[in-house]
Parts: C-alpha cells; structure tokens; sequence
C-alpha cells in the first residue's frame, strides 16, 4: 500500500486496528466491560484527541465501513435461514415476544421523557435507540430527531445490552436459547445479535429476526406515538 493510499484510508484502518485490539482484550481477558466496539471507541477519541484530529477529517478516511452496514445487516438472514423450521415452530410466542419488547421500549421511553420534562426533539430522537442504525437514523430523521445523537443513543443501548445480558440472563433464570435470542436482538439490535451469535446458533438466529422485524414495527410505530410529546 502506497503512502497516498495509508494517508486516504487512514481513519479506516485506525477503526479497523482498534477493533482487532478490542476483539484481542475481550479473549484475552475476558471482561464483560471490554466489549470490542467500546473498546474501538474509546481507543479512536484518544487517537483524534491525542493527534488533534477533527472528526470531520476523520469521517473522511473512516466513511467506507458505513458502507458496510447494511450489507452485514441483511448477511444476519443467515443464521435465520438455518433456523427456519425452528421459527414455524414457534412464530407465534416469538412475534408476541418481538411485539412486547418494542412496546416496552417506546413505552419506557415516554415515561422517562415525561419525567425529566424532555422536549418533542429530544423524544423522537430516543424513539429509535433499539433498533439497528441503518434503520434508526432514517426513522430519527423522519420524524425531526437529532439524527447524530440518535446513533450515539444506539450505540450506547448495543454495547449495554450486550454487556448486561448473561448477567441478567443468570439473575432471570432465562435459559431458553430462543427467548434469550429474541431479547437481545429486540433491545439491543445488531451488536446485541453479535453477542447472541457467540451464545449459540439458535440465539444469533432468533436475535437476527428481532433485528428485522423491530425495525419495521419501529418505522410504523414511531408516527403513531411521536405526537404524545
């Protein structure tokens, strides 16, 4: 690789080495709180803190993994696909389940936003925070969040949950591959399903179509509740 071509990609090879570390830490480890993604985060802010680099100017070099979000969203089939005969068996408990969780989360989200005495903006910004960013962010944008602090929202609420989630898991007695599946990939979204994937096959499955079908009663719901503040 040309220096032209180090100085074009940096940022994307910066988010590339970052992550590869986290991944290295969480092994090598094993802490729960080195979760990869956070891990990539904080080391980017040091980089770009300690170099007195912008974030503009990095977005710049680092905008090509973007690219591949929704790609690897949709390559979450997969699993699903695997797993189909599993679904039929149990559509039923698992679209309640799907339906629940989603309800859950616009329903806490409006309770807390009455609480602190939140605005319209700030609500319908946090609407979207369980649902996966390729998704989040249009529904943000439909329905006049704050769309960058909405992907910040969503983050924060992947990495949490994936965090949290054999913890609570353990503390719940919820040992059921598909309930556990289901509950990470409804509230915690992509990364969460990241999680579900190292559990088992079954979760990163059931996770996988939490992803996809949250996201669609999410874009339908969001219209409907948006005006309640």
């Amino acid at each position: 690789m040309t220096f032209l071509q180090v100085s074009l990609y940096w940022g994307f090879m910066l988010t590339m080495l970052s992550y590869l570390l986290g991944v290295w830490l969480k092994k090598k480890v094993g802490w729960v709180i080195l979760n990869p993604i956070l891990v990539s985060v904080a080391l980017i802010i040091v980089c770009l803190k300690l170099f007195h680099v912008d974030y503009a100017t990095y977005n710049e070099s680092a905008k090509y993994i973007s690219y591949l979000l929704t790609p690897a969203t949709v390559c979450l089939a997969i699993p699903l696909y695997r797993q189909l005969e599993l679904l039929k068996k149990h559509v039923t408990a698992v679209m309640i389940a799907i339906i629940s969780g989603v309800a859950a989360s616009a329903v806490s989200i409006f309770l807390l936003c009455m609480a602190f005495g939140l605005e319209h903006e700030h609500y319908v910004t946090l609407l979207p925070k369980s649902i996966t960013t390729a998704i989040g962010m249009g529904v943000s944008e439909e329905a006049g969040g704050i769309v960058t602090i909405t992907v910040v929202c969503i983050m924060i609420t992947g990495i949490f949950g994936s965090i949290i989630a054999e913890t609570i898991f353990k503390l719940a007695g919820i040992h059921d591959p598909i309930a556990r599946g289901l509950a990470l990939g409804t509230s915690a979204h992509a990364v969460g399903t990241a999680k579900a994937l190292e559990l088992g096959e079954v979760e990163g499955a059931m996770s996988s179509l939490s992803i996809a079908v949250a996201g669609l009663l999410t874009v339908v719901a969001v219209p409907l509740v948006s005006g309640l503040i």
